[in-house]
């Protein structure tokens, strides 16, 4: 399996890293131990280049690179990242089939 990202979510990354003054080697996502349920999701520019024992997805000729560390890729293989906008709030989400439950705030998950 892999990681999947939607058209709206390669627009939403390279529309935000347009806005910093130093463009970002690439979006580094991930999970975190934290939140009210176990653990929650990481979205971080990174300035760096990717590491040996990441895994890089990248898009759009190599202008959109997603980095994200081994142990991660264990609870996102199979997920898609998409990017929403609704009235109420606008931001990346993840469509994890991995995930067993949610917290009411929406930013915590368990595996």
């Amino acid at each position: 399996m892999a990681i999947q990202v939607t058209e709206k979510a390669i627009a939403a990354i390279q529309a935000a890293a347009a806005k910093r003054q130093t463009p970002p080697k690439g979006l580094r996502v991930g999970i975190r131990g934290g939140g009210c349920t176990g653990f929650s999701y990481l979205f971080e520019w990174s300035d760096a280049e990717a590491r040996p024992e990441d895994r890089v997805l990248s898009f759009e000729d190599g202008r959109v690179n997603v980095f994200v560390d081994p142990k991660s890729f264990a609870f996102l293989d199979g997920s898609t990242l998409d990017f929403a906008s609704t009235l109420m709030a606008s931001g990346f989400r993840w469509l994890n089939p991995n995930v067993k439950s949610t917290c009411g705030c929406g930013e915590s998950v368990q595996f």
